[in-house]
């Protein structure tokens, strides 16, 4: 920890290790802040820190009317840095899988970037308990951390085999090493794709796997009614679910949902 002084004010920084391994220094506690991550802005805002975000991407939709009381700073690939040079952020949260790691790295050369790596609940856990203490909101991240550990302390009852589409055309999977494999297994689903990260599959190799299950994510794809009947014409016996691919895939606070989203299935 050091402290700046200004004329009659002293700015204190604290230096904290994001999941990268990275440090980095801040204002203590950071006052404006610019999130690249829908689901870390949606942690954010649960964790009463609306007045201190400046700046968020166009896909932070949660909670309604966000993007319209806040500046709107690209997407989650691609950067307005007019605008967020404009805002002057003395905090960027990022994430190694939604972020461009070019425009990151831009990024980092100019101002404090905490990044996070997430694959597991225990990731998104100390990622939720990070926040707490570099944005000095402890006992609301505890609150959180401690009904996610209570939610999730028993996987849900099995299901079957399934096969989770993120994307149509081409047809691409959710695979091992992934947040939302982890969240499959959680829900009672015995994922069949072992290849790692989200391999792209053709028909053919969906119909051999003939799984239970085939789950339509609701993103980042937006897989409606009509796609249940065209995978219904070459998957006969398997049930095709339309599903909330934010409860599978956000890992911050719409986690709380999961358990009770997971037991209707």
């Amino acid at each position: 920890m050091f402290s700046t002084v200004y004329g009659l004010y002293s700015t204190i920084q604290m230096n904290y290790t994001d999941q990268l391994n990275r440090t980095i220094f801040v204002t203590d506690p950071p006052q404006r802040i610019i999130s690249l991550v829908p689901s870390q802005t949606e942690l954010l805002i649960d964790l009463g820190l609306e007045e201190r975000i400046v700046g968020v991407t166009k896909f932070c939709v949660h909670p309604k009317g966000l993007k319209k009381r806040k500046a709107i700073v690209g997407g989650t690939k691609n950067y307005r840095v007019d605008v967020i040079e404009s805002l002057k952020p003395d905090l960027i949260i990022g994430n190694k899988e939604e972020n461009e790691q070019t425009g990151i790295e831009e990024l980092m050369e100019k101002y404090p970037v905490w990044m996070s790596d997430i694959y597991t609940l225990e990731d998104s856990l100390q990622m939720i308990g990070h926040f707490g203490k570099m944005l000095s909101v402890q006992a609301k991240a505890e609150e959180i951390i401690n009904q996610l550990k209570s939610d999730f302390a028993l996987p849900l009852s099995r299901k079957g085999t399934s096969v989770y589409l993120i994307w149509k055309d081409p047809i691409m999977v959710a695979g091992v090493e992934t947040f939302i494999n982890k969240m499959l297994d959680f829900a009672g689903f015995e994922n069949l794709i072992r290849i790692p990260r989200y391999p792209q599959i053709s028909e053919e190799v969906l119909v051999d796997l003939n799984p239970e299950y085939l789950l339509l994510s609701s993103e980042p794809f937006p897989f409606k009614e009509m796609h249940i009947q065209y995978f219904q014409s070459f998957l006969p016996n398997t049930k095709i679910i339309l599903v909330d691919g934010e409860i599978f895939s956000w890992y911050g606070s719409r986690l709380l949902k999961a358990k009770a989203y997971c037991e209707s299935l």
